[in-house]
């Protein structure tokens, strides 16, 4: 089963969110939760990066496509499936 748009879609846009709102916190983060600040930069960076990672993973394949330039195509067993 390959990755489509809808489930990049999914990861894509809480991760980001969420990691910005990290971001924010680590550069307004005063007092005594200042100790907090590497942590809200690295939990925000690490979400934001995971984000952008889901949306620029290419998609799997496509099941009628065609096989590659070079590509053997593989052998259908009768009766294994659409």
């Amino acid at each position: 089963m390959g990755l489509n748009r809808t489930a990049r879609g999914i990861v894509f846009v809480p991760s980001l969110l969420l990691g910005g709102a990290f971001l924010a916190t680590a550069v307004w983060i005063d007092g005594p939760a200042a100790a907090n600040r590497p942590l809200a930069l690295v939990l925000g960076g690490v979400l934001v990066a995971a984000g952008l990672l889901a949306l620029v993973l290419p998609d799997g394949p496509k099941p009628d496509s065609p096989p590659a330039k070079g590509e053997v195509p593989s052998p259908r067993r009768p009766g294994a499936g659409a």
